[in-house]
């Protein structure tokens, strides 16, 4: 059985190796720079900077992670390994994040990411808008999730 926690500093290499692999396997455009060292220095600071940081143990075997942020509802990062997905543990990994934020969630997916997309919609996301940032080649997509009254 998977068991969700709060990440530990030393599963820190593991999410970094999570994070890099799941967002190489989009195969999006520049998914060959994806950066292990970058993500692995990021982590610290985004925890420090808000982020809940979650990881999926498959008996010591980290399958996923995730980060959200509560000052904000703000879902930042949610990665499964390739060898795990498809198999559910994502919408496990978002039901934990509507317990920690259950009224509304808000995330950003790339464009071209139609898999995220598609999948962000069915599990009852909104799309807001659409922006070209600077520091990004395509338009993010911005949806929202409200609990319903």
């Amino acid at each position: 059985m998977i068991a969700i926690r709060p990440a530990l500093e030393a599963d820190f290499d593991a999410v970094a190796r999570v994070w890099m692999e799941s967002w190489q396997s989009l195969r999006l455009p520049h998914w060959e720079e994806a950066d292990y060292a970058e993500m692995r220095s990021r982590i610290p600071f985004e925890i420090a900077g808000g982020w809940h940081l979650y990881v999926a143990d498959d008996a010591g075997t980290i399958a996923a992670m995730l980060a959200f942020r509560t000052r904000d509802n703000y879902l930042d990062q949610i990665f499964v390994a390739p060898a795990y997905q498809r198999h559910g543990l994502g919408k496990r990994l978002l039901a934990l994040t509507r317990e920690h934020l259950p009224d509304e969630i808000l995330l950003r997916a790339d464009t071209r990411n139609a898999f995220a997309i598609g999948w962000y919609e069915r599990e009852g996301f909104v799309r807001e808008n659409e922006v070209l940032q600077d520091d990004w080649d395509a338009p993010r997509v911005y949806y929202r999730w409200r609990r319903a009254p």
